[in-house]
């Protein structure tokens, strides 16, 4: 595989995930939405990871911020909190202990506002992998 069709892989199944979750979304599965908008994000940077270094393989990590400090994008520090916040999302969804923690906070509004925000990272990442 080339460099772009690594690039395209993490593209396509990003794409794939963000329909999983305005699925996820109308069915108000909430903590599984949030868990699929992060890994959305996830595969975003990685295809620029991709893009950005000479390997084709990044780090098997789900970790937004460390995966961006190793790519050539410019995030201001207070995305870069607000991508530490959405780390939160990758580990609560996957852990009992911790679904039951934010399935207290997650509803409609909640998980809207975060989707909105997410949803501007995401244009982000695309165009800027244009």
């Amino acid at each position: 595989m080339t460099k772009d069709d690594h690039i395209n892989y993490w593209v396509k199944t990003a794409e794939n995930d963000w329909d999983t979750v305005n699925y996820l979304f109308k069915g108000k599965k909430y903590v599984y939405c949030l868990f699929f908008a992060h890994l959305t994000l996830e595969k975003l940077i990685k295809a620029h990871w991709v893009k950005d270094n000479e390997d084709n393989y990044p780090p098997k990590t789900h970790n937004l911020v460390y995966l961006l400090s190793q790519t050539n994008l410019d995030f201001n520090m207070d995305e870069i909190k607000y991508l530490e916040k959405i780390n939160d999302f990758q580990i609560e969804g996957r852990y009992p202990d911790y679904l039951m923690k934010i399935n207290k906070i997650t509803n409609l509004s909640f998980t809207k506002s975060i989707l909105d925000k997410i949803k501007t990272i995401r244009k982000c990442l695309i165009e800027k992998l244009q």
